[in-house]
């Protein structure tokens, strides 16, 4: 089984594009995924220093944009992906590389939220003077308690013994002076508190944007760096994300959740590196590759080929519609989004001069989506409302 990983910012490093861009389909790519998230994502990618990609609001649509260059070099037609990919999954940034991955959105979405994300949490860090560290060894409990003890957040668990402390830059010093017993603290090179409350503002910016960004459920298992969870239908995949930019990361938990799907090989796309070091001492025995340069594409393709298998999602799908009857104005009864919904439930009418049909949800389910406004004119068979089956995993 295979799984395809996406890393997250501070993975990036100079002029690792360089090799990408001499192939021509990549070069266009980038070039038009540059004028959809307004910069420079070629320059960025081969001339620019250290200093300009360490920049929140560059690094996170560089390595967006990176990771889809990867995972289409893989998979040029990205439904074939679907017969061989069975687990996607990202590390902070990385969850919207995996979530354009598994088409839950475009990557023309991916681009202008990653854009806007990287500038609303550059803005947010400017607010503070807050940044990360890692702490390095330990045993989890006794590090998670001195972080907590200094009003620290336990911002990233990566596994492997890695926890990343995020806060007050005077207590992330106090840390480091007296690091948790077995452990060592390492300053991280980042611009603020990220996944902490710190970031609250970039979540009230990203959650408007996200109202108006189109959904489909996933077609591959996708994991949530929230708890490691199979997150099924899209606009909860979209709310998680957004949700992400103030709450810790649990990338122990998705690799864990790997294990428990039967994972046996995983490629992370690039820039490539930081995930494959932690899965390979979490996950024990799961073939690794780290897709670099396009050198790297035909062992790839060899991983593809001997662990490849259809996802589970692909020829099931996790959502069901319920649509007009006839011609006239569709009226719902008030439930919201994340309603769980009995079989049978009314959740509308249409009418018209002649009649008025109520809307059944014959099977139940969760409501994800709405597909047609109050009062909005609607034609026979247009879909109305997007449902989740309960109970499928």
């Amino acid at each position: 089984m295979l799984a395809i990983v996406a890393p997250g910012q501070g993975s990036q490093t100079p002029g690792f594009l360089a090799p990408w861009v001499e192939i021509p389909k990549v070069r266009e790519l980038l070039a038009w995924w540059s004028a959809v998230a307004d910069i420079d994502l070629i320059r960025l990618g081969t001339v620019a220093d250290a200093e300009e990609i360490k920049e929140t609001e560059n690094a996170q649509p560089l390595i967006v944009a990176a990771g889809l260059v990867g995972a289409l070099s893989i998979f040029p037609h990205p439904s074939d992906a679907f017969n061989k990919v069975a687990v996607t999954a990202g590390h902070s940034v990385g969850e919207l590389t995996a979530a354009a991955g598994a088409r839950a959105i475009t990557a023309e979405s991916a681009m202008v939220l990653v854009r806007e994300r990287g500038k609303a949490m550059a803005e947010a860090s400017a607010r503070a003077a807050t940044g990360m560290s890692a702490v390095l060894g330990g045993e989890r409990d006794g590090v998670i308690a001195a972080i907590e003890k200094l009003g620290l957040t336990a911002a990233n668990e990566n596994g492997a013994g890695q926890i990343v402390a995020a806060g007050d830059l005077a207590a992330l010093e106090q840390l480091a002076a007296s690091a948790p017993e077995g452990s060592r603290v390492r300053a991280l090179s980042v611009a603020g508190a990220f996944h902490t409350h710190y970031m609250s503002s970039a979540v009230e910016r990203l959650a408007m944007l996200s109202r108006s960004v189109t959904v489909r459920d996933p077609r591959t298992r996708l994991l949530s760096n929230k708890d490691g969870a199979v997150v099924h239908h899209g606009r909860e995949v979209l709310e998680r994300i957004v949700g992400q930019i103030s709450n810790p990361v649990r990338w122990d938990l998705c690799m864990e959740t790997m294990v428990d799907l039967g994972v046996t090989a995983v490629i992370e796309v690039p820039p490539a590196g930081t995930l494959v070091g932690l899965i390979k001492r979490a996950m024990p025995g799961v073939e690794t590759l780290e897709l670099k340069t396009p050198e790297d594409i035909p062992a790839a393709l060899d991983l593809v080929a001997r662990h490849g298998t259809p996802s589970a999602l692909d020829n099931q799908p996790t959502w069901r519609l319920v649509v007009a009857p006839l011609s006239g104005t569709f009226k719902h009864t008030g439930i919201e989004l994340g309603a769980q919904l009995k079989p049978g439930a009314v959740v509308g009418v249409v009418e018209n001069r002649r009649e008025s049909v109520e809307l059944i949800a014959e099977h139940g389910g969760t409501v994800i989506e709405f597909l047609a406004e109050e009062n909005d004119p609607v034609a026979p068979g247009q879909p109305l409302l997007r449902l989740h089956p309960k109970g499928q995993h």
